[in-house]
């Protein structure tokens, strides 16, 4: 049995998979422009090269890239289901902050080769 998370990967193979990583956070910007379709796109990409990334620092942020979407379309859908209450528009413009949010923090932690832990606590301490 061949187990993934142990495998050496070589510097070719880790700049392959951050160069997906990128498009994953690319998919995601897009989502503002194109109603969603990239970032369902981008997470099916993360759950399909998930076991590549095991062991790796690009691993956290496949698990962030992933978090983002479903906690993104939790709040597209509250926001869709409460507009009419009114506090639909207030959803929408805390989840679009909050994904703006995700994906620079990701995006400037991929730029410096860095987890997403060691980015988050470089910007908060």
């Amino acid at each position: 049995m061949n187990d993934v998370s142990t495998e050496q990967k070589t510097p070719e193979k880790l700049q392959t998979l951050k160069l997906l990583t990128a498009g994953v956070y690319l998919s995601q910007a897009l989502t503002f422009m194109l109603a969603g379709l990239p970032l369902l796109l981008g997470v099916a990409v993360n759950f399909w090269k998930r076991n590549e990334v095991q062991g790796t620092w690009l691993e956290s942020h496949f698990n962030w890239q992933i978090k983002t979407t479903w906690v993104s379309l939790a709040g597209f859908a509250i926001s869709g289901v409460t507009f009419e209450l009114g506090i639909g528009l207030f959803t929408l413009l805390i989840t679009v902050v909050w994904m703006v949010y995700r994906i620079t923090i990701g995006w400037y932690a991929l730029n410096d080769d860095k987890a997403i832990d060691k980015q988050i606590n470089r910007f908060l301490g």
